[in-house]
C-alpha cells in the first residue's frame, strides 16, 4: 500500500512539473503579442477556476484570507507577484533551457536564507550541493563571456522571489488552511501584475492568443493543485526529484517549438546544474533511509527487550 501511495505521489508531481512547463511554453508564445504583466496577471484570474476542487466541503471561501500569521501571507503574494511577472519575462526574453536553469537557484537562495535569517543549521552536503548548483549556473551565464541582460536578471530574481515564497510556507506552518495558501498565490498576480499592467494592457485578439493565456494561467494554477495533491500522499523530499523533468520538457520545447538550440556550454551547465539537485535528494534518500532503519532496529529491540522479561 505505501508503494502504491509513494508512486501516486510521484505521478502527481510529475503531472504538476508538466503543467509548470506547458505554462511556460504558453507564456514565451505570447512574447510581442501582450504585456508580459498582463500575461501574468492571467495566472491570478484563471487560477480561480481551481478553487472549488481545493475548497473542503467544510470551508467557507473567505478561508482565502485566513491565517494567524498575516505577515506570511502578505509575503507569500508578494513574493508570488513578484515570481509570476519575473518568470513570464525570463521565459520571454530567453531560451527555456537557459531561463529554467537560472530559476533552479532557488535551492541556494533558500539555503542563504534560512542560515542568515532563519539560523537554521545546513549540512555540509547541502551546501556541496548548492555550491554545484551556482557552479552550473556560472557555466550557463559565463560571465564577461557573454552578454547579461534583463532576461537573466528577471530568472535570477523570480529563483529568489520562489525561495521567499518556500521560506513562507514553512514559517506557515501545517495549520494554515489549505484556500488560505492558495489564495495567496492568487492575489499577489491579481494585484501587483494587475496594477503594472494598467498602462500597457491591451485586449486579446484571436483564439491562439487566448488559447495561450488560457494555458500558462490555468495551467500554472493546475500545477500548484497537483503539487499540493502530490505533498499529501507523498514525502515532501520525493516529491521535489521530478522537478528535473521541466528541464527535459524545456529542452524539447526549445528545440521543437521555438527552434532555440543550445550551445554545448549551456548544456553542460544545465546538466551540472540537474546533477547538484539529484546529489541533494540523493543525500536525503539515505538518510531518510537510515533514520527508517534505526528506528526498526530500535522497535525490533525493544520488543525483544519486552518478551524476554519474566511473566
Amino acid at each position: 500500500m505505501k508503494q502504491n501511495i509513494f508512486s501516486s505521489g510521484i505521478l502527481l508531481a510529475l503531472l504538476g512539473y508538466a503543467a509548470f512547463a506547458i505554462s511556460d511554453a504558453c507564456s514565451k508564445g505570447l512574447a510581442g503579442r501582450l504585456d508580459p504583466f498582463e500575461v501574468a496577471f492571467s495566472g491570478g484570474v484563471f487560477g480561480f477556476l481551481l478553487l472549488p476542487f481545493i475548497r473542503r466541503p467544510e470551508e467557507p471561501y473567505s478561508d482565502i484570507f485566513a491565517t494567524n500569521r498575516p505577515g506570511m501571507w502578505v509575503l507569500r503574494a508578494v513574493s508570488t507577484f513578484v515570481s509570476t511577472a519575473a518568470s513570464v519575462m525570463a521565459f520571454m526574453l530567453l531560451p527555456m533551457p537557459e531561463a529554467l536553469s537560472l530559476m533552479f537557484l532557488m535551492p541556494f537562495f533558500v539555503t542563504i536564507i534560512s542560515v542568515t535569517i532563519l539560523k537554521e543549521k545546513v549540512s555540509f552536503w547541502t551546501w556541496l550541493s548548492v555550491g554545484i548548483g551556482f557552479l552550473g549556473v556560472l557555466i550557463v551565464l559565463r560571465p564577461g563571456a557573454r552578454a547579461f541582460h534583463l532576461g537573466h536578471v528577471c530568472a535570477i530574481v523570480a529563483a529568489l522571489a520562489n525561495a521567499s515564497s518556500v521560506v513562507s510556507y514553512r514559517l506557515a506552518g501545517d495549520k494554515s488552511a489549505r484556500l488560505s495558501l492558495f489564495g495567496s498565490s492568487l492575489f499577489g498576480p491579481l494585484i501587483g501584475d494587475g496594477l503594472l499592467m494598467i498602462t500597457h494592457a491591451s485586449w486579446p485578439h484571436g483564439p491562439r492568443v487566448w488559447a495561450l493565456l488560457f494555458g500558462y494561467g490555468f495551467l500554472a494554477a493546475l500545477g500548484q493543485l497537483f503539487m499540493m495533491m502530490a505533498t499529501a500522499v507523498a514525502p515532501a523530499n520525493r516529491v521535489a526529484l521530478p522537478q528535473y523533468s521541466q528541464m527535459v520538457w524545456a529542452v524539447a520545447f526549445s528545440y521543437l517549438l521555438f527552434h532555440q538550440p543550445l550551445d554545448n556550454w549551456t548544456f553542460m551547465g544545465i546538466i551540472v546544474v540537474t546533477l547538484s539537485g539529484m546529489l541533494n535528494w540523493i543525500r536525503q534518500k539515505l538518510r531518510f533511509e537510515r533514520m527508517a532503519l534505526e528506528e526498526r532496529w530500535e522497535h525490533r529491540h525493544n520488543h525483544q527487550a519486552d518478551t524476554a522479561k519474566p511473566g
